[in-house]
């Protein structure tokens, strides 16, 4: 998505001076983000840089501390417990497990989110959830139960699962996450295929470069409890920043790489105080 198109837009979703911690444990001191509608925004980080939390506080499901949430031009914080679930239900999630329930077919598992939030007839669900099952590839696993099936059609079970709404924006919890490389670029050109032809607004959480680069029309990298760096796909790749090119290539030394205090170290094996 160009750059110049993305200023003369509204953002969908926008973060400014975003602040959330746990207890001492500071996650965010200064977040700033724009999420446009019909992007494919890719965010990645180190684990435990709260990339997952952000999706919590997105959906309303995890209070912040401070700054703001803006969602359609309003105060997410403002929002009503009405407005806050009808929201939710413009939202779809793919969980990093599928999060299917496993006493239930595939079949089930696509109607359950239907029939608990809308009147629609069984008839039409029925022909959703062969719909929906056909995009992902798995309508010949409709009355399969999830022990039945490997990691990636879980995956894509879940995302067909995420789709029965019919959401206009997808939030997807490391996709690629555990998967052969077979699966990861099936979920890839899944992402790919619904942008095109459902023009959902996606943020992808996820750590897979390869992956990443597939989809993002942009990508934010968490880093230093604020956003260090986002840009487009090439943006990233000629970056000369050290803690950019560390990420992105996998290096095993640079500013990402836990810096031990050797002193320290050694008076702890030694139990003696630092002079």
């Amino acid at each position: 998505m160009d750059a110049i198109e993305n200023k003369t837009r509204q953002p969908m979703i926008e973060l400014k001076n975003l602040r959330k911690s746990f207890g001492e444990q500071v996650l965010y001191e200064d977040l700033n983000l724009q999420v446009f509608p019909g992007e494919t925004l890719v965010v990645m980080g180190g684990s435990g840089s709260g990339k997952s939390t952000l999706l919590r506080i997105l959906m309303g499901h995890l209070p912040y501390d401070g700054g703001s949430v803006r969602i359609h031009g309003r105060e997410f914080a403002d929002y009503s417990r009405r407005e806050l679930n009808a929201w939710r239900l413009m939202v779809g999630v793919l969980f990093q497990t599928g999060a299917l329930f496993n006493s239930m077919s595939l079949r089930e598992n696509l109607a359950l989110p239907v029939r608990e939030h809308t009147d629609l007839p069984e008839e039409l669900i029925q022909i959703m959830i062969k719909i929906y099952l056909q995009l992902v590839g798995l309508r010949e696993s409709i009355d399969r139960m999830p022990s039945e099936l490997s990691g990636g059609m879980k995956k894509r079970a879940g995302l067909a699962r995420a789709l029965m709404m019919q959401p206009r924006t997808l939030f997807y919890d490391e996709p690629t996450a555990g998967l052969d490389p077979v699966s990861s670029a099936q979920i890839s050109r899944l992402i790919l295929d619904l942008k095109e032809k459902m023009d959902v607004t996606s943020i992808v959480i996820t750590h897979d470069m390869k992956a990443a680069f597939e989809v993002a029309d942009r990508m934010a990298l968490l880093a230093g409890k604020r956003f260090h760096l986002i840009g487009t796909p090439d943006e990233f790749k000629s970056s000369d920043d050290p803690l950019v090119r560390q990420f992105v290539d996998g290096l095993l030394d640079g500013p990402l790489s836990p810096k031990a205090d050797q002193q320290a170290y050694e008076a702890d094996l030694l139990q003696k105080d630092l002079v």
